[in-house]
């Protein structure tokens, strides 16, 4: 399975795991530094804490849903030059200082 982009997951600002887009569709996968710790909280209600990673043809509603709409949605596809289509393009660009308890980044080093 060839991966095409990577971004880093972050739970309240703590590395919680990696999404991938690959050749197959999406993948996320937490990290086992992560899960051993002290009090790990899972991404999402539909993404609960486990060691297998979870695999999509599309990327996963939650991931999806931290993307902009309407407006902004335009207003970040224009500046970054990004098509709307491109989800997984936007959640790398939109979603690194997103509300809530999950922010994403670029590969992490």
């Amino acid at each position: 399975m060839d991966t095409f982009r990577t971004a880093a997951v972050y739970v309240r600002d703590t590395f919680a795991g990696k999404l991938k887009e690959t050749d197959e569709g999406y993948l996320f996968a937490y990290d086992k530094d992560y899960l051993a710790g002290k009090n790990p909280q899972a991404v999402s209600l539909t993404l609960p804490l486990q060691e297998e990673p979870y695999r999509s043809k599309t990327i996963f509603a939650f991931f999806d849903g931290l993307i902009p709409e309407g407006w902004l949605l335009d207003v970040v596809s224009r500046n970054w030059k990004i098509d709307s289509k491109d989800r997984f393009g936007l959640l790398l660009v939109a979603c690194r200082d997103a509300i809530g308890a999950v922010r994403i980044e670029g590969e992490r080093v």
